[in-house]
Parts: structure tokens; C-alpha cells; sequence
């Protein structure tokens, strides 16, 4: 018989995987800490990430590449390294990846819809947005701000094209990337390390299809995973997918299409399988209600309680929106992708 995972014990995988989270570490109390106040209270604000991305993410490694394809299903995302003019010259960027352009993504979505601007201001907010999430600015050439602020950059750079199956069409969004405008500081002698982001635009078609297509996400869960690019991917996922299950079943999904989706760097199913099983348990502490099983070849993922319910999510928005854009608000950006 296959079993329910427990979310607080983690008994998912619990003969095959060794759940190292267990163990006394930093990374262990937070994500503990996190279950423990999500099980307990609703967030103080809510993120928001496009669905479309909550499907497919962008790299997760560093990559000497200059153009990323990732496909699930009936969606697709092509993102392309791009450059920054620093006062003098352009400046190759690589393509983004990891945690923290995944993280500016949802901060900018999420400041995106709330102030119902495509302007965004970055500097102070964004370390108030880490601050949120439990994430230090230290600094150094490491330093988590810093690395922000470097794939804060990286992303700016990049064009996005994303590709969707919706009732029989087929529809292309080429958005030239998520931003469409970038306003960045510089010293005196206009040097490339000079440059320090102040604002981004969106542009107008990701900002459209962020109304359309967006995803609410708990910030609690999101610092948990602060850490763990392929975690994030996988809690962003069930954030969409879990509550669009209608068929009492559930839906089956074999691990040779996990892997598709969310294991490109793996050589060997079997690695990317126990990565995957170990990231999962940490994602199902921190999103209690996710209901799935494990069960041969694959999961059975069963109707669920999104992260945060749309109802909660219709009304902080609303009351955050201009008057007159409130119904707006709050339909558009939580209208589920078909």
C-alpha cells in the first residue's frame, strides 16, 4: 500500500532515502522553524511567481552555455544570456541561475502586483525582501547581497521566450526577457564592478502574463529553501499543480518525466531520484498540505490546499491595489494556467 507523507516526520521515502534534514544544522532548524510557522499562522505578506515558471525553472548551475530550453507538458521556457551597457561598453552576462535569480523573480513579480506597477525599484527593497526571507546581507564577494545583486544583473540581461499549449492553440510570448528596462549605478570612472542595480521595468508582455498567470507563494517556505535551487523548483511546482487536480485519482507521473522536468544535469535517473526524494522532503515540512504518494515507477500526486489560500491571496492583494483595480487585481493574478 502506498503511504501519505507525513509532513512533519517526513515519511515519504522512509526504507530508500536517508532524510538528512534530520540532523542538527543550520539548514535543519530553519526549515523546522518555517514548518513550524506555517502550521501555526498565515504569512505576514505574500510572494507571488509566474506559473508558467513554477513549471519549468531556469538553470539551477553555472553554465559556460549562452542559451537554456526547459520543457514540462504543454509549456516551455527559452532563456537567452544577454548584456548591459555599463557607460562605456556592453557587458556579457551569463545565464542566470541558482536560488537568487529565482528569488529576484518572485520579488519582482510579487512588488510587480501588489503596487500594480511595472516599475521596480531594487537597492534598499531588495535587502528589506531578503530580510523577509530570513536571508543575510553579508558581504563579500560571496556575500549573499552581493550574489544578489550579480544575478539580479544576470537576469536583467536575459531575453525569455515562453511557449504555451492553451485550448488547442499554441501561443508564443516573446518578452524579450523579464525585463525590459535596466537603471543601474556607477562610479565615477564607469568600471563594470561600478555598477549597482536601482530600478528595473518589466516589460509590458511578462507583465501581462504575470496578471494572467501568477502563482501565490508562502515567503516563510521560500527563505527555508533559500539554499536549494531544485527544492525551490519542486515547491513552486506543487504550489501550482497540487491544487489543479480535479480527478479523485490523482494524477501519476513517472520519474523518466520528473526527470525531464527538473533533472537536465543529471547523467543517471538514479542520482537525480535521490536528489529529488531528499529535496522533497524538505518541501513537503514546509507545505503541509501537499498530499502525494510514492508509489512504483513515479508519484501519485493527489488534489491539494494550495500554500496559501486564493481567498487569503485575493484579499491582501486587494487591499494593497488601487480602488477601482481591486476585482481586477485580484482575479487576474490568481487565475490558474488551463
Amino acid at each position: 500500500m502506498p503511504e501519505y507523507h507525513d509532513a512533519m516526520t517526513g515519511e515519504l521515502f522512509p526504507s530508500t532515502v536517508e532524510d538528512t534534514t534530520l540532523r542538527r544544522s543550520p539548514i535543519a532548524e530553519r526549515t523546522l522553524k518555517a514548518a513550524l510557522e506555517i502550521k501555526e499562522s498565515d504569512p505576514d505578506a505574500i510572494d507571488f511567481h509566474h506559473a508558467v515558471l513554477c513549471q519549468v525553472g531556469i538553470p539551477r548551475k553555472k553554465t559556460a552555455e549562452r542559451v537554456f530550453e526547459r520543457r514540462s507538458g504543454h509549456v516551455s521556457v527559452k532563456l537567452e544570456a544577454g548584456e548591459l551597457f555599463n557607460g562605456r561598453d556592453w557587458v556579457p552576462y551569463p545565464l542566470p541561475y541558482g536560488t537568487r535569480p529565482r528569488l529576484a523573480l518572485v520579488y519582482a513579480s510579487g512588488y510587480a502586483l501588489r503596487h500594480r506597477t511595472r516599475d521596480i525599484e531594487i537597492g534598499g527593497s531588495l535587502r528589506e525582501f531578503m530580510a523577509r526571507l530570513g536571508i543575510d546581507d553579508q558581504g563579500g564577494k560571496r556575500g549573499n547581497y552581493q550574489m544578489m545583486r550579480n544575478q539580479t544583473m544576470a537576469l536583467a540581461a536575459a531575453k525569455m521566450t515562453i511557449g504555451v499549449q492553451k485550448n488547442g492553440r499554441a501561443l508564443t510570448i516573446k518578452t524579450d526577457g523579464p525585463v525590459e528596462q535596466f537603471e543601474a549605478f556607477m562610479n565615477i570612472s564607469g568600471t563594470q564592478e561600478s555598477l549597482w542595480p536601482g530600478r528595473l521595468r518589466l516589460s509590458e508582455k511578462f507583465y501581462s502574463s504575470l496578471e494572467e498567470f501568477a502563482v501565490p507563494l508562502d515567503p516563510r517556505a521560500l527563505g527555508a529553501l533559500s539554499d536549494t535551487a531544485l527544492g525551490m523548483d519542486i515547491y513552486t511546482w506543487l504550489a501550482h499543480r497540487l491544487c489543479r487536480i480535479s480527478d479523485p485519482k490523482g494524477v501519476y507521473v513517472p520519474w523518466g518525466q520528473l526527470r525531464g522536468q527538473f533533472g537536465q544535469e543529471y547523467r543517471l535517473l538514479a542520482d537525480f531520484k535521490k536528489a529529488f526524494k531528499l529535496a522533497l522532503l524538505r518541501v513537503l515540512r514546509i507545505y503541509p498540505d501537499a498530499r502525494l504518494e510514492n508509489v512504483y515507477g513515479g508519484l501519485q500526486l493527489r488534489e491539494s490546499k494550495p500554500p496559501i489560500e486564493r481567498v487569503l491571496s485575493a484579499a491582501r492583494l486587494s487591499a494593497e491595489s488601487p480602488p477601482g483595480q481591486l476585482a481586477k487585481a485580484a482575479a487576474g493574478a490568481l487565475k490558474p494556467l488551463r
